[in-house]
């Protein structure tokens, strides 16, 4: 990624010329990574930590499994900064360098694949979510709340960290001289299968679903309105939870599209190690993959009134109640029903003691 020269673990250069082919591509773009990534880092961090506040607040007062879905994915993208982006790119590339042990780099790949198969998949259960709400609603009033929610993420993760012990044996891109093996090649179609190819199909085919599910009833409404020939409303465009889904989806899958490509062109074609092209290509496309991690409060804050209130309340330290209003009203409804009950029973027994009776009623009581 930087353009210094190659350091064993013992501090002894290498002392032997390579070949012209097998030397080292030089870094085009400078220090301009370490200033990206550290920008990424001071305003992705608090940022999302801003998010995860609102978020809490909002599953705590609603009471819904999205807001668990959506904590759990600012969640894993603070896990992929502080792995990836803090540990991966400023300490190991620009501090540490190469004077690490390897089986410790090989260790943090590790968590840093995990972390990034958590930010990518934790997705999925909200797409999911959302597809079940929009096709099945009787369904998901039965299959869908928050520790149902917690649950399903809390296998995500475990998975995602599975999934990333394979990539102890990933080779460094950037420092690596000789061409891919089959390793390589196994490990590289594996990750670039687990964060791309299958999770955006997965979201293909559910947002397509989706707004096919929403076009029917905008037809079967309009269709309506015209039998009753009323005046026609303007039709009910995508609601404001089924926008951010597919926000999130989209940004994701233009973001992450470059990555891949640059590395499954690194196997097939030329090395990121012996071509500046490919080098560039390749730091290019994981700053615009980084950012993906950074963007999802500023697309909450767009679509979301009810986040950009909480958010506000987070900011300006104001406490918002643990319950939602409406089920304080519920609770009230009761208790007010039974004393207006008593109330209404109390004034028909003073009326009724206070009409006089007729002859016969009267002499019957005495």
């Amino acid at each position: 990624m930087f353009d210094w020269s190659n350091v064993t673990v013992d501090g002894l250069p290498e002392l032997v010329l390579k070949p012209k082919e097998l030397q080292k591509s030089k870094c085009v773009l400078g220090s301009i990574p370490v200033v990206y990534y550290s920008i990424i880092l001071c305003v992705g961090v608090p940022v999302n930590i801003l998010t995860a506040v609102a978020l809490s607040r909002l599953a705590a007062r609603t009471k819904k499994a999205l807001y668990v879905y959506l904590l759990a994915v600012t969640g894993s993208d603070i896990l992929s900064q502080l792995f990836i982006v803090f540990v991966g790119f400023l300490l190991e590339t620009a501090v540490f360098h190469r004077e690490v042990p390897v089986p410790l780099l090989h260790s943090v790949s590790m968590l840093e694949f995990a972390a990034n198969h958590a930010s990518i998949w934790a997705t999925v259960p909200l797409t999911v979510d959302r597809y079940v709400a929009l096709c099945h609603p009787l369904l998901h009033r039965q299959i869908s709340y928050p520790a149902r929610a917690r649950r399903i993420i809390g296998v995500v993760f475990a998975l995602a960290l599975v999934s990333g012990v394979p990539f102890f044996w990933w080779s460094d891109m950037w420092r690596v001289s000789q061409p891919p093996g089959s390793l390589d090649a196994a490990l590289i179609w594996t990750h670039v299968t687990i964060i791309y190819f299958l999770p955006c199909s997965i979201f293909l085919v559910l947002n397509s679903l989706i707004i096919r599910r929403l076009r029917a009833r905008q037809r079967q409404q309009c269709c309506q309105e015209e039998c009753a020939s009323q005046s026609s409303a303007p039709p009910r465009g995508l609601g404001k939870t089924t926008g951010m889904l597919l926000a999130i989806t989209s940004v994701f899958s233009v973001l992450w599209a470059p990555r891949t490509a640059v590395v499954i062109y690194h196997l097939y074609v030329s090395s990121v190690y012996s071509n500046w092209r490919v080098h560039l290509a390749y730091d290019l496309s994981n700053m615009l993959a980084m950012l993906n991690t950074a963007v999802n409060f500023f697309l909450y804050c767009f679509v979301s009134k009810p986040f950009r209130a909480a958010v506000r309340d987070v900011l300006l330290l104001r406490g918002g109640p643990l319950r939602p209003r409406h089920a304080l009203r519920h609770q009230q409804a009761p208790v007010n029903a039974s004393s207006s009950s008593l109330s209404s029973g109390n004034n028909k027994r003073s009326r009724r003691d206070s009409t006089p009776l007729p002859p016969r009623q009267a002499s019957e009581t005495m």
